[in-house]
């Protein structure tokens, strides 16, 4: 609202503000910094930098319109005197102040990236492979992903993993009895839509929750390899820490 001596009201400024905050909010994740890879994919990240420059424009361009306007109406209640009353509209809506926290949290703290709490409590993403499986290279260790990994020992009835020593990336979740899972989390969007590809490890070093490390080892028995019964898991051999990538949310075969 606006006082009787027809200043605008504190509203108006505020919600300048907001817009503001807001937009400094997107670009300081994602034109400044990578923390909105914690959140998005990459090809996400110039449509954030293009709404937080939005917002930013139209906070600035709201604060100087109502500077003016400001100043408009005082000259004119200063020529009709003091017994006129006004009546302004320009309160914010009360659902508005929903946006502080946030823009604010994007400024001050960012929460951090979907890790082992998140896999800990979901079931393992169902891996497809539609078609027919490509022969293995003869590498060894044999780079792979996780997901590739869990296709081959549950789908491929020819058991090429079979024997093979096999070298996989991704971060420690805790398990039971001693065992844990070498876990990726992939986005198809965001972090709203966020699936986990689990392979279970036996052996190996207890680490921390979210450590990032590539693990090498053969297939771990159980079930009949090549059919929905077989044990995605792996018998370590060896356990290395390794850098978090820049974007985890990828099932991306390890580097090196």
């Amino acid at each position: 609202m606006k006082t009787a001596g027809g200043n605008p009201g504190p509203y108006r400024p505020l919600k300048a503000g907001l817009l503001v905050l807001c937009g400094l909010g997107l670009l300081h994740v994602s034109l400044f910094t990578d923390l909105c890879l914690r959140y998005v994919k990459e090809g996400m990240r110039p449509l954030l930098i293009a709404s937080g420059a939005v917002l930013l424009l139209l906070g600035v361009a709201s604060a100087v319109l109502d500077r003016g306007e400001g100043a408009g109406e005082h000259h004119h209640d200063r020529g009709e005197g003091t017994g006129g009353h006004h009546h302004g509209h320009s309160g914010v809506p009360r659902v508005s102040w929903l946006l502080l926290l946030p823009a604010l949290s994007l400024l001050l703290y960012a929460p951090p990236a979907l890790g082992a709490y998140t896999a800990a409590r979901q079931p393992a993403k169902a891996v497809v492979h539609d078609s027919a499986f490509d022969p293995l290279p003869r590498t060894s260790p044999l780079p792979m992903t996780l997901s590739d990994f869990t296709s081959r020992v549950r789908q491929d009835r020819g058991q090429a993993v079979k024997g093979r020593t096999v070298r996989m990336t991704g971060f420690v979740t805790p398990g039971h009895g001693g065992s844990w899972d070498l876990t990726r989390i992939i986005l198809n969007c965001c972090a709203a839509d966020a699936q986990s590809v689990k392979v279970r490890i036996h052996g190996g070093p207890a680490l921390p929750a979210d450590t990032w490390v590539t693990v090498t080892g053969t297939w771990h028995p159980g079930g009949t390899l090549g059919t929905g019964s077989a044990a995605v898991a792996l018998d370590a051999r060896t356990v290395t820490k390794v850098p978090r990538p820049a974007n985890g949310y990828q099932d991306a075969l390890p580097l090196g």
